[in-house]
């Protein structure tokens, strides 16, 4: 295999080619001693899916829908940042199950988890953590995910993935924003006891959460009227009436278009300003803003700090909470463990959710978004300790292996790559996005698409976002011989069309 970007990488890589024969290759194979992972990717069928992925496909059908089935997985064979097939074919995977695989697949130390039988019992005695907590659920709690919560937001409430996380979160809003209205100790009303059994103010008061154009924020009831990404989400679906606000569009390359830029977050904010009067002077004032750092599914379109900060503003000017969803951007892809930590606010955002390579779902605030009473926020199982025994480890791994600062290293090598194609192949451009969480533009949707397929069928898992654009999201030990793999692959398939 040729490795045509060694010359983007930088004089330190420890990966660059010496001028003798072979010394890359040697270094890859040194790597990969300690490792399990295979060499580089291995398509063995014509086509993804393969024969063996098909026939299980038409068993599904019997039973559930499988429109978005791409390929059936061998999850034994997977390991690191391969993914493996039924048919065989091993890809390099940097979508990694749409963004929540942090450590590769079967990494050591989690296989190892639930060989320990303290462990095992808290996943087989899955409790109603509300309710019946173990034991060691404070403990964990303050150990795994306060020791990685956001600075400034010591609360945690848990919940099981990224859709009931901004729902619960929404509530904690609309709950915090009618205290602030009403008094943090005064007694409902019975009017409001009543009005709300038959979904009438005040006991289901008119609020809003305003949320952006291209945003994706779940797929739940409530969080489907702040997603605005593809219409296949939301058709035939009722929807709240809550603001849109348009997320600011950028020109690239960014360094050659500051002005400009700077001019489109000014015309977003002044939007959100503009839409927050609206909706007060509609009765259905804005009792929060949602924001993604980085819009994923939208088209990974990214704002800048000044953006935020401005946005956060606007929030505190208003009186309505700022809720930054961290579900698909948490985890450390974009070389923090938060993405809002690129942006420098003033103060913590007022409810930050996560999910995904978290393993569970939640979100982080501080005291003021507690209900006074019981039961409001509230479900069964309220998230689950296994997926917290989990995280444990995870975090262990990313704290001992500097993780963190490999996406940073990776990631540069990576995006310095695509941008190398950009100037190669005009098909694409706009590359962006931090760490190795980075994205490009294609010409159209039919050219994203068929790059993205014949990405696949050359070794490659990656996937597509918003109209025309090919989104980035390796594991977290993904590192610059893979980048290379990736780039290779890529120029090889762009070179093809």
């Amino acid at each position: 295999m040729r490795h045509f970007f060694l010359k983007t990488l930088p004089k330190a890589h420890k990966y660059v080619k010496s001028q003798q024969s072979g010394v890359l290759e040697n270094n890859w194979a040194k790597a990969y001693s300690t490792s399990s992972e295979p060499k580089e990717p291995i398509v063995r069928t014509k086509t993804i899916p393969g024969p063996k992925s098909i026939e299980l496909k038409n068993q599904l059908e019997a039973v559930q829908s499988t429109g978005t089935v791409q390929f059936f997985a061998d999850y034994e064979k997977s390991t690191g940042n391969y993914i493996c097939d039924v048919d065989g074919n091993i890809l390099l995977d940097v979508y990694t199950q749409i963004s929540s695989v942090p450590l590769g697949y079967n990494h050591p130390r989690l296989v190892n988890v639930f060989k320990d039988e303290r462990n095992l019992k808290s996943l087989i005695n899955r409790p109603a953590l509300g309710v019946f907590p173990g034991k060691e659920w404070p403990e964990k709690l303050n150990s795994v995910l306060k020791n990685v919560a956001p600075k400034g937001l010591n609360k945690i409430t848990t919940m099981m993935c990224g859709s009931c996380s901004n729902e619960n979160a929404f509530k904690s809003i609309f709950i915090w924003y009618q205290n602030k209205i009403r008094g943090q100790n005064v007694s409902f009303t019975e009017q409001e006891i009543n009005s709300c059994m038959i979904n009438l103010p005040p006991g289901a008061p008119k609020l809003s959460i305003l949320s952006f154009k291209g945003a994706f924020h779940g797929r739940t009831l409530g969080a489907l009227s702040t997603t605005h990404s593809k219409y296949i989400h939301k058709i035939d679906v009722p929807s709240f009436d809550w603001p849109i606000a348009t997320f600011p569009q950028y020109k690239y390359p960014l360094e050659e278009n500051v002005a400009e830029n700077k001019k489109e977050d000014a015309k977003c904010l002044a939007e959100v300003q503009e839409l927050i009067e609206q909706y007060s002077k509609k009765n259905i004032p804005v009792a929060g803003v949602i924001v993604e750092p980085i819009q994923s599914e939208g088209g990974d379109n990214e704002a800048s700090p000044e953006f935020f900060q401005g946005l956060q503003k606007i929030c505190k000017k208003n009186g309505a909470a700022l809720l930054i969803d961290e579900v698909q951007t948490g985890g450390g892809g974009t070389g923090k463990m938060w993405c809002h930590e690129h942006f420098n606010l003033e103060s913590p955002p007022d409810v930050v959710t996560f999910s995904k390579k978290m393993q569970l779902g939640g979100y982080f605030h501080n005291e003021d978004f507690i209900p006074n009473q019981s039961y409001r926020i509230f479900n069964t199982w309220m998230g689950d300790p296994g997926k917290v025994i989990l995280l444990e480890e995870i975090i262990k791994v990313i704290q001992e292996e500097k993780l963190l600062e490999n996406v940073q290293t990776a990631g540069a090598v990576l995006k310095n790559g695509l941008l190398s194609l950009e100037k190669e192949f005009p098909i694409v451009s706009a590359t962006r996005g931090r760490g190795t969480f980075l994205a490009l533009n294609c010409t159209n949707t039919k050219v994203r698409d068929s790059i993205v397929a014949q990405l696949k069928q050359n070794g490659v898992q990656t996937g597509g976002c918003g109209d025309i654009s090919i989104r980035f999201r390796p594991a977290l030990i993904f590192k610059e011989y893979h980048a290379n793999i990736v780039l290779d692959r890529f120029r090889k398939v762009l070179k093809s069309l």
